[in-house]
């Protein structure tokens, strides 16, 4: 029955979600097509089209309100808490409070959504309150377990491309180039996550900061070991008046040293991870496959007599 309630709550969700999106898809079409007609120039009278907010606007407002309620409760440690794992994850457009409040709509509407399912298939009892308390439960836990792992696993991909990141910027400099044109050009190389940080600190520098400044934002909102390496070696270089192709290629090595360790390290721990499963999956199966017939023959045996 928790089986059919559950997706009964998914298939109202994805109902809604579809009613909603077909209203909006008309909203959008529309405007559209007035921007159309006046592209090609035809003369008419004139249309004023209001701006009415969406549906994820007012689902945004209501989430924001709510969201800033709770993180004045929380302080602000919580919520720069928030911010880090946000721009971590590469979220630059979410607010913390948006975050909050989504999370805060979630643990409490599908809790009722699925008590009131509950109620009308008649099945409310001990089992329907421990499921709307799990529910609520994981619409609480599970947004930011994803947002801290899809953090982790950007940070991990970071730190694996800086490598050839700084082999690139060593091969630009010696070839006589600018170390603000290296990155320039790098950047318009390099994809993923590593790209999108370069692009950005780019565009702040273009925008009147200094390069170190550019480097230092990358670092508060990149704060892994080797973003923090490479912007502390390109931070002291400049500093000191040191040749950045020196500091790079040096630099370059260094990361390619721990590169090497922490997959070594990944090795060591293998054996290690394999014994669990081992255990507890393949020894079972192994002792059911080679013991099984004899027990059996066993059982017969001793049943017979």
């Amino acid at each position: 029955m928790v089986i059919f309630l559950f997706l009964g709550v998914v298939l109202a969700g994805t109902a809604v979600a579809l009613f909603a999106r077909s209203l909006a898809f008309g909203h959008v079409r529309r405007r559209e097509m007035l921007a159309q007609i006046s592209a090609y120039g035809f003369s008419g009278p004139a249309v004023r089209v209001v701006d009415r907010p969406g549906l994820r606007q007012l689902a945004d407002r209501g989430a924001m309100a709510l969201g800033n309620l709770a993180t004045q409760r929380f302080g602000p440690a919580h919520e720069r808490k928030i911010l880090n794992l946000l721009r971590a994850a590469g979220y630059y457009r979410t607010e913390p409070a948006l975050f909050v409040g989504y999370r805060i709509a979630g643990a409490v509407l599908l809790p009722l959504l699925w008590l009131v399912m509950a109620v009308s298939a008649g099945t409310v009892g001990f089992k329907a309150v421990l499921a709307v308390c799990i529910v609520g439960g994981l619409a609480w836990v599970l947004p930011g377990f994803l947002l801290a792992r899809r953090a982790t696993a950007r940070l991990q991909r970071i730190d694996h491309e800086m490598p050839e990141l700084v082999d690139l910027l060593v091969t630009t400099v010696e070839a006589g180039v600018g170390f603000t044109g290296s990155l320039q050009m790098v950047a318009r190389r390099v994809e993923g996550p590593l790209g999108e940080e370069l692009r950005l600190a780019l565009q702040e520098q273009n925008m009147g900061m200094t390069i170190e400044s550019a480097l230092q934002h990358m670092l508060d909102r990149v704060d892994s070991l080797a973003m923090r390496a490479f912007v502390q070696a390109v931070l002291q270089g400049q500093t000191l008046g040191a040749p950045i192709g020196k500091v790079l290629r040096d630099l370059a090595v260094d990361m390619r040293q721990r590169r090497r360790h922490a997959a070594e390290e990944k090795a060591n721990k293998a054996p290690t991870k394999l014994l669990f499963p081992l255990i507890f999956l393949i020894l079972p199966a192994l002792l059911i496959v080679t013991l099984g017939g004899p027990l059996i023959g066993v059982v017969r045996q001793l049943s017979s007599m």
